[in-house]
């Protein structure tokens, strides 16, 4: 059984228009006027318990807000979510002890008390004894290396201490299912790789169920098998990371270090030459012509060395949402012109 599931979920607000000027504050303040932003449309998915997911979209795709849906946070306009067996936005007791939400740069430990403090204040919350909250703290500490750091003011701790620290007072009450918005937002790569292991060895120790956010694609190979896609509020792809490639990024990157410089007209046969720098060649090669290429390379060419690897996986997402803008712009002029049209259309017929 699903552990989340979102069955046709959206989001829609209505935001007030105001013209400038005097005039349109007048107007504003007398008859106003709205317009609706679609948020979240009709995105439906689930997630089986244990499962890390990657969440993925541009800003304003509409990932933070759906993870507000499913964490009670915000009412949906429409659709249905069930979290851990729970309605979300009824925020009933049981719901908020099986579920935690990190937004990176959010923080819930007071800046001038050490973080132990507000631990306390933590565990008085979620009603857990002394000797299970001493327990929960060593443990996490040690798994999060923040030995000698919780009795120190926040205010003391490095960016990536405090990230640590939140993400202790996150867990304590050791949540079934963790939203994870940005967590390693503005950390550097070293504090970025310790929360990628930290949350790697949470799931595997606790089987905790995982749904990330992140503009670090690091983050998502590293921890997640599947992903979800998000562009302008609707859902564009659920599956693979492995079958995101395949389906958006139909070609493999191969490099050559030759034994002598060629030409770019030379090698144009191979595939598509994407750089020729000296000896060193950058091809792109369909997937199915794989095989058949390498070994047509190392017959005709003297090759010093060779390596295949998959497209950068941010370039891939990139790619996708490029082309999915481009696709609603082009429907949008095409929709533009056919109100133009029958504009004209009606215009000649009253003239007539």
């Amino acid at each position: 059984m699903p552990i989340i599931e979102a069955q046709n979920l959206s989001k829609i607000y209505s935001v007030a228009v105001k013209e400038p000027g005097i005039k349109g504050t007048i107007t504003h303040f007398f008859r106003r006027t709205y317009r609706e932003i679609k948020a979240v449309q009709d995105v439906s998915f689930e997630i089986a318990p244990g499962e890390v997911v990657g969440f993925l979209g541009p800003n304003g795709a509409g990932k933070t807000t759906t993870l507000k849906m499913l964490t009670g946070l915000i009412h949906p306009s429409s659709g249905q979510v069930r979290v851990a067996g729970n309605v979300p936005f009824r925020r009933q007791e049981p719901f908020l002890h099986k579920i935690t939400l990190v937004m990176g740069q959010k923080q819930q430990l007071l800046w001038d008390l050490p973080a132990l403090d507000s631990l306390k204040i933590n565990a008085a919350v979620y009603n857990i004894s002394d000797k299970e909250f001493r327990q929960r703290v060593g443990e996490l500490t040690e798994m999060l290396s923040l030995e000698g750091k919780l009795t120190q003011p926040m205010r003391k701790l490095s960016l990536g201490e405090r990230m640590k620290a939140e993400l202790l007072a996150s867990l304590l009450h050791r949540p079934q299912v963790l939203f994870l918005d940005e967590p390693t937002l503005g950390l550097d790569v070293n504090a970025q790789v310790a929360v990628r292991d930290f949350l790697r060895d949470y799931n595997q120790r606790y089987q905790a169920t995982v749904l990330l956010t992140s503009h670090y694609m690091a983050d998502i190979t590293a921890l997640c098998e599947r992903v979800l896609l998000i562009h302008q509020g609707k859902l564009m792809y659920d599956g693979s990371l492995n079958g995101l490639l395949e389906e958006f990024a139909p070609y493999r990157e191969i490099y050559l270090e030759l034994a002598k410089p060629l030409s770019k007209d030379q090698l144009m046969s191979y595939g598509d030459v994407k750089g020729v720098d000296g000896r060193a060649v950058h091809f792109l090669v369909q997937r199915e012509h794989l095989t058949r290429t390498v070994s047509r390379i190392l017959a005709d060419l003297e090759v010093i060395d060779l390596t295949v690897t998959e497209p950068p996986v941010e370039e891939v997402i990139r790619q996708v949402f490029s082309q999915e803008s481009g696709v609603r712009s082009q429907e949008s002029g095409v929709r533009s012109q056919e109100s133009g049209v029958r504009s004209q259309e009606n215009n000649q017929a009253t003239n007539d």
